[in-house]
């Protein structure tokens, strides 16, 4: 199996001090500075110029993680709705300016839908149908600035639950993220499948992952090596994958960085 070229999620503020280590080898840099109200409203302008000057020299492939808190893509109010999407618009602005492709959204997939998924007619179609008044002007300003949504699991269950809704929507300007800390946590809150299966399960669909471990007790995001996933099984579901995701470290302590990597590195699973 060839090793993997990984790269990591930063703040702005970060980036300098692992600026080597992603530069000469053009790794993937997520940019993680515009995920608040606050951060797309009140000193937009200099955050913007702040992120091109840190990235400047830069030939990798560079995402955002867009803003998710309290803007869940299924809100059944549509007044909120048309909040959401105003938002995510000014975040796939700002994703645009600092040269993104990349925009990480948030799934609104639960345990809660699966377990009543048969329970109310039309229940599924009904939550898609939200989902797609939210993002259809989001994602055709995607299509236009040629940056790609793709949807990060968070308590998704099904994998393919999510896949078929990114699927519905018919357009390469979004796609599918796997984050394997909450993929594992859902194995074992929810009953999920293990990560690798995730994995597979997005298929050519795939464009982004989060990778972080855990102890299956809470949202850790360790270093790899530090929790319960088992980094081969999910490297060797990233191999067989036909496309090129954005693979990037999510961790909570950046300085553990180059721990987490020279892990995945040892295994033989990155480079």
């Amino acid at each position: 199996m060839t090793p993997l070229k990984i790269g990591a999620c930063l703040k702005i503020a970060e980036i300098p001090r692992h600026r080597d280590w992603l530069f000469d080898d053009a790794r993937d840099i997520e940019v993680q500075d515009f995920m608040t109200f606050e951060a797309l409203t009140a000193g937009l302008d200099d955050r913007v110029a702040m992120a091109r000057a840190a990235l400047d020299g830069f030939t990798g492939r560079i995402g955002i993680h867009g803003p998710f808190e309290g803007l869940d893509i299924d809100n059944k109010d549509p007044e909120l709705r048309a909040l959401i999407t105003r938002r995510l618009l000014m975040a796939l602005e700002a994703a645009d300016s600092i040269g993104a492709r990349q925009m990480v959204l948030h799934s609104p997939y639960t345990l809660w839908y699966q377990n009543n998924l048969m329970v109310t007619p039309d229940y599924a179609e009904q939550k898609r149908a939200r989902i797609h008044q939210t993002l259809a002007p989001v994602m055709r300003a995607a299509e236009d600035k040629g940056v790609t949504l793709v949807i990060e699991n968070i308590h998704d269950v099904d994998p393919a639950t999510r896949r078929m809704m990114v699927e519905s929507f018919g357009s390469d300007a979004i796609a599918l993220s796997v984050d394997t800390g909450h993929a594992h946590l859902a194995r074992r809150m929810s009953g999920a499948p293990p990560v690798d299966y995730f994995v597979r399960d997005a298929g050519d669909l795939l464009a982004h992952v989060h990778l972080q471990d855990l102890d299956g007790h809470a949202d850790r995001h360790w270093p790899p090596g530090e929790g319960e996933i088992e980094w081969a099984a999910v490297f060797r579901a990233l191999a067989d994958c036909r496309g090129s995701p954005h693979l990037v470290l999510e961790l909570r302590d950046k300085d553990a960085i180059p721990s987490g990597f020279a892990y995945l590195k040892r295994l033989g699973l990155a480079c």
